[in-house]
């Protein structure tokens, strides 16, 4: 067992396309990766120390994937994207599998989204003062977080 703490910037994103596109792993930043426990206040008749506080329903994400943009020639997820937002073909994805890597690349936890979809398609700002990579951000609504380590 390792005695440190797990580092935050060697992960990947699985979208499970077909084997060898590499290209759509590859992202500069993941965030979304929440779970809330929706609640509800009851108030009892004749209690007036406290309230009960019941757990509901889960609400989960939005999932935020950052990456430099690549084309939809190049990217089956680009392609799933544009289909979504230019011909409003809204398809949902069954699974895609973030996994925390360590210094040796191997698997140290993932985590399992389910029903993913897409919800928003962001390009960076266009700046001919800077030379900076160009950068899509791709906001993922997903109905299912599985928290777990292997």
């Amino acid at each position: 067992m390792n005695p440190y703490q797990a580092v935050n910037f060697h992960f990947s994103v699985h979208f499970n396309f077909e084997p060898g596109a590499t290209n759509d792993v590859r992202f500069q930043s993941v965030s979304g990766l929440d779970s809330t426990l929706e609640t509800e206040t009851i108030k009892e008749g004749g209690e007036n120390h406290f309230e009960h506080v019941i757990p509901l329903r889960r609400r989960y994400g939005p999932l935020v994937l950052k990456r430099g943009l690549i084309t939809p020639d190049q990217s089956k997820l680009a392609k799933w994207m544009k289909a979504a937002f230019d011909q409003e073909t809204i398809v949902a994805w069954p699974t895609v599998v973030i996994h925390l890597l360590g210094d040796d690349h191997n698997v140290l936890m993932k985590w399992t989204v389910n029903n993913v979809w897409p919800r928003s398609w962001k390009i960076g700002e266009l700046n001919a003062e800077r030379g900076e990579i160009l950068i899509e951000t791709l906001e993922l609504n997903y109905n299912r977080l599985i928290f777990g380590d292997l």
